[in-house]
């Protein structure tokens, strides 16, 4: 911030003054959005249009990790994908877990990609009558990539993941993890996790502050120096409100996560054991579209494309790096004309418009 800019200056403290009296500066009203279907762990919403919007292209799921607000797909006005895919004609629809407590420590991975997912898939597709591109962040993609291969015949057209590791050992964040966890055979960890009945909200919590520790030591300077622009600070209060409200993760769910995922790379080889079922993610016949964040240290370049090599059947595999972190690239201040770009070319590829033929794909 310039000092010596009269406009400048006037827009600082303006802003100063709307954060500390009158609540903040961000407009985080949420896309008005009713729900279509209520179920333990599945409470799907879809969107409504406003009446100068029409419905021209197939309808979009959004499919959010576990353990993080729903609204990531809706952080703030402006910034929302929803809203950008309501704009661009999509009937769009939001499956949300809702908050995992401790009696749900029994529910693993299993119950997310073979019951929840194509439940709300399911219900969609009854909903608009057409067939559905999902569109999955972080977890979610990998969520919805596994449910596309676990689950043949249902109306699922393409698949969309945003920041959606395959591949952990190129997680360098999960290094020094790595050789505590063979040391103890993981156990450490076990015992952990079995305690507490998962990983509580506010470890996930402290876990996404440490993974960008460098922009969370040094936001208060940033705010300061950029105390004259307003979208930069509604941003930042966007992601506070999301970062506080992190939500936690079932005890059987983690306990996958961490053997399976972090210890052995087992999703790297394209295939995992869920329950009684052998999922194989070269059974996939749809699009799939993999963006990367430039600058994400969950969930890195090398680890989310390596979703390439695992799909040999699939209709196309685009892989595409767009700027931001591991929220920033989804719904970040360019991600409108970064991400959210490779997604509408990735969608109007795939999607014919409403009143053309959309036959439904067997994943």
């Amino acid at each position: 911030m310039n000092l010596t800019d009269p406009q400048q200056l006037a827009s600082a403290v303006t802003n100063a003054y709307d954060i500390l009296l009158r609540g903040g500066v961000a407009d985080l009203r949420p896309t008005t959005a009713s729900i279509i279907e209520e179920a333990p762990q599945c409470t799907v919403f879809r969107y409504r249009r406003s009446q100068e919007t029409t419905a021209r292209a197939l309808p979009v799921l959004l499919v959010p990790p576990l353990a993080a607000p729903a609204y990531c797909f809706d952080l703030r006005r402006g910034c929302s994908l929803a809203e950008h895919l309501i704009a661009l004609g999509h009937e769009t629809y939001l499956v949300d877990y809702g908050k995992i407590g401790f009696s749900d420590r029994d529910l693993g991975l299993e119950h997310w990609v073979t019951e929840v997912i194509p439940a709300a898939v399911r219900r969609v597709h009854s909903d608009s009558g057409r067939p559905v591109q999902l569109v999955g962040w972080c977890l979610g993609g990998v969520m919805s990539l596994l449910a596309a291969a676990a689950a043949r015949g249902l109306a699922i057209n393409s698949v969309a993941m945003i920041a959606s590791p395959f591949d952990f050992t190129r997680v360098r964040l999960m290094a020094p993890i790595r050789p505590i966890a063979a040391l103890t055979n993981g156990m450490l960890g076990t015992m952990l996790y079995r305690a507490l009945g998962g990983a509580p909200a506010p470890l996930v919590k402290r876990g996404y502050q440490l993974a960008s520790l460098d922009k969370y030591v040094t936001k208060p300077l940033a705010v300061l120096n950029n105390l004259h622009d307003r979208d930069f600070l509604a941003q930042v209060e966007a992601v506070d409100r999301f970062t506080d409200n992190m939500l936690a993760y079932p005890g059987r769910t983690f306990g996958q996560l961490y053997h399976r995922f972090f210890r052995v790379n087992e999703l790297a080889e394209g295939r995992l054991s869920l329950s009684d079922q052998e999922i194989d993610l070269a059974d996939v016949t749809l699009p799939v579209l993999s963006i990367a964040g430039s600058r994400d240290v969950l969930a890195p370049q090398a680890a989310v494309h390596h979703v390439g090599e695992l799909l040999p059947h699939a209709a196309e595999v685009r892989l595409a790096t767009a700027p931001g972190g591991h929220l920033g690239v989804l719904t970040g201040r360019s991600a409108a004309h970064t991400t959210w770009a490779h997604l509408d070319d990735f969608l109007r590829r795939h999607g014919p418009p409403v009143g053309a033929a959309a036959p439904t794909r067997a994943a």
